[in-house]
């Protein structure tokens, strides 16, 4: 379940997957407990769900047979934009592979990565993946990462 906090700061807002919907209608609903109904609205979901810090729910959607015990996840690490780049279904297994950008500190990282996933008892799970981090270097001019087409130095270059 998603936190107080997290669903009120997405409330009304788009959602942080990226696919223009407001976060009630896309995944807030999988946060509130409704299943994914294919791997790449679980994808989405997961993504927005490390976005938010719901740490609960990136648990409750891992596969028990590779599910750490806890997440150690940098709280510092802000997501600012995921593509997906393919996605495959073929009954209850399914592939997404996706580029997830991200700023940790003041670093700029993209993490690229094939994920599986399986159906059991009518709900999708992640398995596992293949993850690849690729260091960006943004230049003042450079479009910026986070997807917004603007220039790196109008928009996550300030400061």
């Amino acid at each position: 379940m998603p936190s107080a906090d997290a669903s009120l700061s997405c409330a009304g807002n788009r959602c942080p997957c990226g696919s223009g919907q407001r976060y009630a209608a896309c995944c807030g609903r999988y946060h509130g407990g409704v299943p994914a109904p294919t791997p790449e609205a679980l994808m989405r979901s997961r993504y927005s769900a490390f976005a938010l810090g719901l740490h609960d729910y990136l648990l409750s959607t891992w596969h028990a047979s590779t599910r750490p015990r806890v997440l150690d996840l940098d709280e510092s690490t802000r997501w600012v934009r995921l593509e997906v780049l393919d996605q495959i279904q073929d009954g209850d297994k399914g592939r997404v592979h996706f580029r997830a950008t991200f700023r940790a500190e003041r670093r700029w990282a993209v993490l690229e990565e094939n994920s599986r996933f399986v159906q059991e008892a009518g709900g999708w799970l992640y398995l596992d993946g293949t993850p690849s981090v690729t260091r960006l270097k943004p230049g003042r001019n450079d479009v910026c990462p986070c997807g917004s087409g603007r220039k790196f130095k109008s928009c996550c270059g300030l400061g």
